[in-house]
């Protein structure tokens, strides 16, 4: 099924949800959109630079938020009516976001010296920075994400007239937007560095690695892999959702891409229409947890951290091969359930003949993996990896990133390379980042507000006392904290607020940093398929022709099976082995078996869960199975060997139960 199969109306709506998530982005013509594009050009090769030679971190912060801010108001109109229009007040802001920087780099040290004691200009330039941040964030990600900023500031300005233990001292207004905008600890912080370094490269690599036809190859390559078995659209979706989580950068984007091919074929076999939309939001969802290219918060864990990028992807390895078994096992369950028949699909092409010609993008996605083993940083790593994305793009005629005929001279030359695959892939790379750049900036300010008053130590303290020190108690709260902050706000916003805030309740009780930073991303990347932000679920029912809310339903149901998985990272010591004790130097001197222990367990707890939540396993289950298989599986993921000994139990029983109905069923069955 191809995209232009989708009808008209199913089209608008998945058009108005991709645009909730990036933003509801201008579309232009002619000169100015010729304009733009190269601004977002120019925005990626400066930041290749930034990549390859040395570029002080303020000087980097500071252009890099200039140039975001500037995009941002000439690309994302104030409100729908003026959309395809660019009006006068959007090109004074636009160029008011350069004077700031301007301003910031001219001052020097001087500049710097004074934020204790700034001067009025400076407040003056400082409050209008803070604005134009809050517009941007209002214009890509709407006023929800905005309101929480604006609580958050109002919480530094005014915190002293509040109640025993919220209250702090108080900052007056020069003594906040000098703290804000004049240092490295507010806008111009943590979030914004990895911005500016991590998040835009990957988006650029990404880029590339999409109009280098790498999207199309995986999702050709998953049909050929998995086809012939009336499982096999199912697994093809999860198979190509894994792949397609580099490229696209985006659980909507993977969403629909698969979708747009997949919906139609599960159908055929057998699947409910919101069941089958449940699949492939759980796909998409699975994708911005998956290495070699985490969602952006990854990221933004490993500069909280001080720990290499390498270090997070090694932690992610195997919570992500649970999310998969979890979601292959439902695949599988879904087979007996829908009672779905035999489908072969009309693939072209074998999947080793597609990979004997497109094998380098398989190279490409994993790249970045092999520069940082040989000791590349993570920002060399994807530089270099974007170059050999584009080199070996240049194998083929119809992955060229840039033209044979334009390199023959056999096309106009700026037309030729204006309209050709690499400048596509530059521009795109920018674009695809601002979004995510405001809402860093944005959580810049709540970052700083968080340690100008000490919000993160007072938050933590109520938490465990009304907990009552109970470790598990403390988990269940918290991820309730960031499970309700990610209703309202996006992931990469959901994590930073809750690493400042709640991370710490865990790590005063003695989880180790790393092990409450993955807890907190894991569950921030879950809230995304809960309503109203639930995007990926909404655009697989339009797909599908189901309900959005049941859809939503069907996706818990499909991401159930892994939800308990990050309570073994915080429960006990022995949990951490699930993420490789938290980096390559601490897994040399790891005990190996007590992390196959460990992985077995949860393995068989997600496979516990499936069944239970499923109402199948080998045969439908009674409510009396599905009652001990949900209880075995929350004891299996629970890091304890009584708990252990009890789901293990209960699984064998059930699966005792099970066989013995399965063989009396092909005994009574018509031969």
């Amino acid at each position: 099924m191809s995209e232009s199969s989708i009808d008209r109306a199913t089209q608008q709506k998945l058009d108005e949800l991709i645009r909730q998530e990036e933003g509801d982005a201008n579309d232009y013509r002619g000169w100015l959109a010729i304009f733009l594009t190269l601004c977002a050009v120019g925005m990626s090769v400066f930041h290749l630079y930034a990549a390859y030679e040395i570029v002080p971190t303020q000087v980097l912060r500071t252009i890099h938020l200039a140039m975001v801010l500037f995009l941002v108001f000439l690309t994302f109109p104030i409100t729908a009516r003026f959309k395809n229009r660019l009006m006068w007040w959007d090109l004074i802001i636009a160029c008011f976001s350069i004077f700031v920087a301007f301003y910031i780099l001219n001052g020097g040290d001087d500049f710097t010296d004074r934020n204790t004691e700034p001067l009025p200009l400076d407040i003056a330039i400082g409050i209008g920075l803070i604005l134009m941040i809050l517009e941007g964030l209002r214009r890509t990600n709407g006023m929800v994400l905005v309101t929480v900023t604006v609580l958050f500031i109002l919480y530094a300005l005014f915190g002293n007239y509040l109640p025993a233990p919220w209250t702090h001292k108080g900052y007056d207004i020069g003594r906040f937007v000098g703290f804000m905008y004049m240092t490295l600890e507010g806008i111009y912080g943590t979030a914004l560095d990895v911005s500016a370094t991590l998040i835009i490269l990957f988006t650029i690599f990404g880029a590339f690695l999409q109009f280098t036809g790498a999207g199309k190859f995986f999702i050709d390559f998953s049909f050929a892999a998995m086809g012939g078995k009336s499982s096999g659209v199912g697994r093809t979706i999860v198979l190509s959702s894994f792949l397609l989580g580099g490229p696209s950068g985006s659980g909507v984007a993977t969403t629909v891409t698969v979708g747009s091919v997949a919906a139609p074929m599960l159908d055929k076999v057998g699947y409910d229409k919101n069941a089958a939309g449940g699949l492939l939001a759980a796909g998409g969802l699975g994708a911005i947890i998956s290495p070699p290219v985490l969602g952006a918060a990854a990221f933004l864990i490993a500069d909280f951290l001080k720990i290499s990028y390498l270090d997070v992807l090694l932690m992610a390895c195997i919570p992500t091969i649970l999310f998969y078994l979890g979601l292959f096992i439902m695949v599988e369950i879904d087979v007996r359930k829908y009672g779905m028949k035999k489908m072969s699909f009309a693939a072209t092409e074998s999947a080793w003949s597609l990979t004997k010609k497109y094998w380098f993008h398989f190279f490409s996605l994993i790249s970045i993996v092999v520069f940082m083993m040989i000791g590349f940083s993570p920002i060399m790593s994807v530089f270099w990896a974007t170059i050999v994305s584009a080199a070996t793009s240049m194998l083929r005629r119809d992955t060229a990133i840039i033209s044979y005929d334009w390199l023959r001279g056999r096309e106009p030359f700026f037309k030729g390379f204006y309209q050709s695959n690499l400048v596509k892939a530059l521009a795109n790379g920018s674009t695809g980042v601002l979004s995510i750049a405001v809402t860093c900036a944005g959580a810049g300010l709540i970052v700083g507000t968080v340690t100008l008053t000490g919000l993160g130590l007072k938050f933590s303290s109520i938490v465990i006392e009304y907990a009552g020190g109970s470790l598990l108690l403390t988990a269940i709260f918290t991820g309730l904290v960031v499970w309700v902050v990610g209703l309202a706000v996006p992931v990469t916003a959901s994590y930073i607020i809750c690493a400042v805030i709640a991370a710490p309740a865990l790590i005063n009780l003695g989880v180790p940093d790393f092990a409450a930073h993955m807890f907190i991303f894991y569950y921030a990347v879950l809230s995304e398929v809960s309503p109203p932000t639930a995007l990926s679920p909404f655009a697989a029912a339009a797909i599908c022709k189901g309900d959005p809310y049941k859809t939503t339903l069907q996706t818990w149901k499909y991401v159930a099976p892994a939800i308990l998985v990050p309570f073994m990272f915080v429960l006990g010591d022995e949990g951490t082995s699930l993420l490789l004790m938290g980096s390559t130097k601490a897994l040399a001197n790891a005990d190996w078996m007590q992390i196959g222990w460990i992985t077995f367990t949860a393995a068989v707890g997600v496979v516990c869960l499936a069944g239970g939540l499923q109402g199948w396993f080998i045969e439908k289950t009674h409510m009396l199975e599905r009652t001990i298989m949900v209880i075995a599986g929350v004891a299996l993921t629970y890091p304890d060997n009584w708990a252990d000994l009890v789901g293990f139990a209960g699984f064998i029983l059930v699966l005792i139960t099970q066989v013995m109905r399965h063989r009396k069923n092909e005994r009574l069955a018509p031969s």
